[in-house]
């Protein structure tokens, strides 16, 4: 039984060893082809081929004078390292009158979310990001993100997170044991 044991977790071995070279080969491919960078784009054409030839895309449509819009530009910068799936894009509105017309933006800053060449989601302003209505963290951003489907949860994050639930709910258990015996 031990060698039946050993010989599984030598075959588990070998299969985690060649999904991480798969993602990592994977990353190195997006990292080449601007994934995990947030790149300006500089006319709405150029955006259009992008939204609709990668499957998901974060684009911030904004003015570079305006301070909210900064703010933004800032954390989106601060989370394109992050998610490797998923392209980061930026407009100035006045390289895109098409688009601002046809989506409909009429507030600043304007993020909207593409899978598959369609808008799924769209944040105006700071809106349903934070409960503070002026100011909002990195984290919550990453949320409101991973809420609407447009970034892609890492795999080894997943797994930590639930062997550490394990672990807390086991260490529950223990003290709601010996509580109850005293």
């Amino acid at each position: 039984e031990l060698e039946e044991d050993e010989s599984s977790m030598a075959a588990f071995r070998e299969q985690r060893l060649q999904q991480l070279h798969g993602e990592l080969a994977r990353a190195k491919a997006q990292r080449n082809s601007d994934y995990g960078t947030y790149t300006e784009i500089k006319d709405e054409k150029q955006l259009m081929d992008i939204t609709t030839s990668n499957k998901l895309c974060v684009v911030h449509f904004m003015k570079p004078d305006f301070n909210r819009c900064r703010i933004m530009d800032q954390k989106l910068a601060a989370l394109a390292p992050k998610h490797f799936d998923t392209r980061f894009l930026s407009i100035n509105v006045e390289n895109a009158p098409f688009l601002v017309v046809k989506l409909k933006i009429q507030v600043l800053p304007c993020v909207l979310s593409f899978i598959d060449g369609v808008s799924t989601d769209r944040i105006i302003g700071f809106e349903g990001i934070s409960y503070k209505p002026d100011s909002f963290t990195l984290q919550e951003l990453e949320a409101r993100l991973l809420y609407a489907k447009v970034l892609v949860r890492s795999k080894m994050v997943d797994e930590d997170e639930h062997r550490s639930g394990a672990v807390r709910s086991a260490k529950v258990t223990e003290e709601y044991d010996d509580d109850e015996w005293d």
